[in-house]
């Protein structure tokens, strides 16, 4: 068992905060700063986060020459399985005769390369939280000891290459590197947030690349399926949403993107033709009630039925209907149904149904009524 595996056995209540890369990345900029001015390196420095706490981190290495210093921390996400938990985070600062404030990312730290982030194309993908906060400890600096030269900052990730190839950075335009993110300063274990924003940030990439359809999947093997779906759609099109359906959707419907393709498998999409738009199975079981009254409507025999009510997951429910085309397309018709219905507003919406072994099983579009052969609820 990882490390990882066994910080994530522990119980919700009982795992640690982490935190951010840009605490990190922060928090290394004013010690390299202190030591630059008075030449000692400090053991740790404390920062106050965004959150509203105070926090300190230890200077795990560093580097001294006659006009800068470079202080390196190693990061902590706590019990998050975070892909930069680890990771060292390098602040190098020196004084430059250019006056004011220049930040700017070093080996490792991805540089934007499309529209729609939140940093301009061109610049480091040090997103505005971690600028922000990384300012302010050099303007603290600069009031504390009277400076009066201009100060460069240098964000670096030493394996942020390799660390970024386990991340969407490359879908997203961030080339080269990681990014530096965070907009509290602590990352909390399982969180939802920091996958929400990505979704947001690649509907906002899609939106701003000219994507006037895009399509959503609930994870890397639907994705895969989709690509071979729709090989003419970009890369920028393709928008792993994980659970957040409606969420999705509703950003999709906010950046008046007009065409959007739901794909994916039996089991989370059996939880959307009920109208469930949060499909995590801890907050939505799969109903093998609701897949059997599909059955019933679309004249499935009652001893399937009964085999439907008695199966233990939903891919046991599609091997049992394999051949029933209808089915499948009652599925896909109400997931285009309440997909339509949950955004309230003019868009097509198409729905496609994959086996695990990528077979398609079952197709639908712009349903936006049900008539009575369709079961639902």
């Amino acid at each position: 068992m990882s490390a990882q595996t066994k910080r994530n056995k522990k119980e919700p209540s009982q795992m640690r905060h982490g935190y951010t890369t840009g605490a990190c990345a922060t928090a290394m900029t004013k010690a390299a700063l202190q030591a630059l001015v008075t030449g000692e390196v400090p053991k740790e420095v404390m920062i106050y986060l965004p959150v509203g706490q105070f926090a300190s981190f230890n200077v795990t290495r560093f580097e001294v020459s006659e006009n800068e210093v470079l202080c390196e921390t190693i990061k902590d996400a706590g019990d998050d399985p975070d892909a930069t938990h680890q990771a060292r985070i390098q602040s190098t600062v020196r004084f430059t005769k250019r006056k004011g404030i220049h930040l700017d990312g070093g080996i490792g730290v991805g540089r934007v390369t499309k529209a729609g982030l939140p940093v301009p194309i061109g610049e480091a993908a040090i997103n505005p939280v971690p600028r922000k906060m990384i300012r302010s400890v050099v303007n603290e600096a600069i009031k504390e000891f009277k400076l009066d030269t201009g100060i460069e900052v240098i964000i670096s990730v030493p394996d942020g290459v390799e660390i970024a190839k386990k991340t969407l950075n490359g879908r997203l335009g961030i080339i080269g590197g990681i990014s530096i993110l965070g907009t509290r300063g602590i990352v909390v274990p399982f969180s939802s947030s920091a996958y929400m924003a990505s979704i947001v940030q690649a509907i906002s990439v899609a939106k701003e690349a000219g994507c006037d359809h895009v399509v959503i999947t609930t994870g890397g093997r639907s994705e895969k399926y989709a690509m071979k779906q729709y090989p003419h759609l970009p890369e920028e099109a393709f928008i792993e949403m994980g659970d957040f359906v409606g969420f999705t959707l509703k950003h999709i419907a906010k950046k008046k993107i007009a065409n959007v393709s739901l794909v994916g498998m039996i089991g989370k999409f059996s939880k959307i033709a009920q109208g469930i738009m949060m499909v995590h199975s801890k907050s939505a079981p799969v109903s093998f009630e609701f897949l059997a009254g599909v059955a019933k409507k679309v004249g499935v025999n009652e001893a399937v039925q009964k085999e439907i009510l008695q199966a233990n997951t939903a891919s046991q429910v599609a091997d049992l209907l394999k051949e029933n085309h209808a089915f499948f397309e009652a599925l896909c018709k109400n997931c285009c149904y309440h997909a339509i219905n949950h955004i309230n507003t003019t868009i097509n919406v198409s729905t496609t149904l994959y086996t695990l072994d990528g077979e398609c099983i079952g197709k639908a579009e712009n349903i936006d009524e049900l008539d009575e052969n369709d079961w639902y609820r």
